[in-house]
């Protein structure tokens, strides 16, 4: 998992409430557990006008060009502005996956489902949550300027805007912590590596008739 401190991206606006898990990576692509190539088919019911199936070539299949992610001026988005209940439904780590893969690196949303909001951060993705008012405003301000970018200061906890305002977030340090060391549950427990050795040493030592064939 890369490493995450700080974060200049292009928004892309998703305005829709209860965004569920299906919606974001539908459920016949989660036959593999790769954690990659699930981009193309985020959001598949939504960005394409034919239906979806694993292993199709994405690059030919025909785009429904109402939807934001197709529009040119959000090509490269790594920065999701949604609204409240994202990541509702199912529990498929899938999603997180699909969205990671595509290129985002945050979202901002009022509220998230639960379990998406820790498959998220232990897959990477800062997930931020503001009141309503101030994604409100959001949405107007990258309605009305093209090429709008956010400033995600992980560190400092805090929104730098184009124009200058400064917007505070709030993240468990231990999130924080796991995203600024690029750290997955594989990767924690690795950090206990020698202590794990130690303990094993001693527990064969210690109980040797437990490791004989």
């Amino acid at each position: 998992m890369q490493k995450f401190v700080r974060k200049e991206g292009l928004v892309a606006p998703l305005d829709r409430s209860n965004v569920d898990t299906d919606l974001i990576i539908p459920k016949q692509f989660l036959k593999s557990i790769k954690r990659s190539g699930f981009g193309p088919n985020l959001f598949d019911e939504l960005r394409y006008l034919d239906e979806g199936y694993p292993g199709q070539d994405c690059s030919q299949r025909p785009k429904n060009s109402d939807f934001v992610l197709n529009q040119p001026r959000y090509q490269g988005a790594s920065v999701l502005l949604a609204r409240n209940n994202f990541g509702c439904g199912s529990s498929r780590e899938h999603a997180p996956w699909a969205l990671e893969d595509f290129g985002f690196k945050v979202i901002i949303a009022p509220s998230f489902a639960d379990i998406f909001f820790n498959n998220a951060f232990k897959n990477g993705i800062l997930l931020i949550t503001l009141d309503e008012a101030t994604v409100d405003r959001l949405f107007q301000e990258v309605d009305s300027t093209e090429g709008y970018c956010l400033d995600v200061d992980l560190d400092g906890q805090q929104i730098n805007t184009p124009s200058g305002e400064q917007i505070p977030f709030e993240v468990d340090s231990f999130r924080k912590y796991c995203l600024q060391n690029g750290l997955d549950d594989i990767g924690i427990t690795l950090e206990q590596a020698d202590a794990i050795r130690t303990f094993e040493a001693r527990h064969k030592a210690e109980q040797p008739w437990l490791f004989r064939a």
